[in-house]
């Protein structure tokens, strides 16, 4: 048990520094890159959109189920289907933070070819989208006042700096504290219970190793950053580096909950183009890896094995790797309250003009921000909390329910009965 927690923590000690620095470049991008910048660039159905979309959604460090409502604003400010498709395909594969992390972990070649990769997988999304006039479900334009949405004028109270860490150090990290912690745990106990070599013995370095990737990753979710330190280990037990490359691209991109969220949103043809985009250019990528790899890096598990068991940490990254700690437990404290005031509230007596409203769809903290401006933004709303855990919004003010329903529809999100 001893050598368990060993692995678990030299796991964290070596991804915690990059997640820090990571989580900081995430944070500047949300200051500077807004959904309407974006939009304004992928208004036009052509190449450019697509190739646009594609360059803008690979530094964004947005998870599978985060992109869409981001998708959604896109497809509402006239962007393509194509542009849309590449957005939402390149987005979720990667982004500033994986990068930096998987950097640290995983070397400068697969650091470099995972942009590469979703960049090249979210323009043939996309071309495959226009040339073949793919039709998403109609989406209405969904009216924002000025006191939210993309039109809101920053309040004083919130400055450059606030809003800065506030979403690099709060909103960001609490989407993926949780599975960063679980990819963490896993891949410890892949270092310790699985046998050396246990995947090449079972065909970790062929086409069979890529389809249990594929099979492990589609349904499962977890982030762009908290995949890295799982294909680290599962590379140090066998499987190839194109294997664990297919794992990286399917893992984040693809869960049951965007999958369902996508069709609802865009429509079955949306999502089968974006499902067989991610797995057949996923396979194709690993290959491709595999064979980069050979040119520059002919054993890279012995080399990955090396880099980890001789790292050494300056000062400076045991530092960073301190407040990192700090603010990974602060997240995760967050969440667990979270759940406990939740369970507090519902023992209150609700006042009349509260109303609860149950909502499907939504797992991080990208959708809490998306539907409390989607309500906000309905007449007579004069307060809403949405709570993530509990998938429940509470609204105040004289309202009507239809139009509240209607716009967290309209945000890509489905209303319990």
């Amino acid at each position: 048990m001893k050598e368990l927690f060993y692995e678990i923590w030299q796991t964290y000690l070596q991804i915690a520094p990059y997640l820090f620095i990571g989580l900081t470049f995430a944070g500047l991008l949300h200051l500077f890159f807004k959904k309407d910048f974006i939009a304004k660039h992928l208004g036009q159905n052509n190449f450019l959109a697509v190739m646009k979309a594609a360059v803008l959604g690979v530094p964004l460090p947005l998870c599978s189920c985060g992109v869409i409502p981001t998708a959604l604003y896109l497809k509402r400010e006239k962007a393509s289907n194509g542009a849309t498709l590449s957005f939402l395909i390149s987005t979720p594969q990667t982004g500033v933070d994986s990068m930096i992390a998987t950097y640290g972990m995983m070397g400068p070649v697969f650091a470099i070819f995972r942009p590469i990769a979703a960049f090249i997988t979210g323009i043939v999304g996309g071309i495959i989208a226009n040339v073949f006039h793919l039709q998403s479900k109609p989406i209405e334009p969904k009216p924002e006042n000025c006191e939210s949405g993309c039109c809101a004028i920053p309040t004083k109270s919130q400055n450059k700096f606030q809003k800065f860490f506030n979403y690099a150090y709060r909103e960001f990290l609490d989407d993926i504290a949780l599975q960063l912690v679980v990819g963490i745990i896993l891949a410890g106990m892949i270092s310790y219970f699985v046998p050396a070599d246990f995947f090449a013995k079972y065909g970790g370095d062929s086409f069979v190793g890529m389809l249990l990737m594929i099979i492990v990753g589609i349904p499962l979710y977890v982030c762009a950053t908290g995949s890295i330190p799982i294909a680290v280990s599962l590379i140090l037990k066998g499987i190839s580096p194109g294997a664990a490359f297919v794992f990286l691209v399917v893992g984040p991109a693809t869960n049951a909950a965007t999958i369902t969220l996508i069709g609802n949103a865009m429509g079955k043809k949306i999502v089968m183009v974006y499902l067989s985009v991610i797995v057949v250019f996923a396979i194709l990528g690993g290959y491709a890896l595999n064979f980069v790899m050979k040119i520059f890096t002919p054993d890279f598990a012995k080399t990955l094995k090396q880099t980890h068991a001789h790292s050494e940490n300056s000062i400076i990254l045991i530092v960073i790797t301190i407040i990192f700690s700090v603010l990974l437990v602060l997240s995760i404290y967050r969440r667990i309250s979270a759940k406990f005031k939740y369970k507090f509230k519902k023992e209150v007596k609700a006042i009349p003009t509260e109303q609860i409203v149950k909502i499907e769809g939504m797992t991080c903290n990208h959708c809490v921000m998306n539907a409390t401006k989607a309500i906000e933004a309905v007449d007579g709303v004069t307060k809403v909390k949405v709570l993530l855990d509990a998938k429940k919004a509470i609204i105040e003010g004289g309202f009507d329910l239809k139009s509240v329903k209607t716009a967290i529809e309209n945000a890509g999100y489905s209303v319990k009965e």
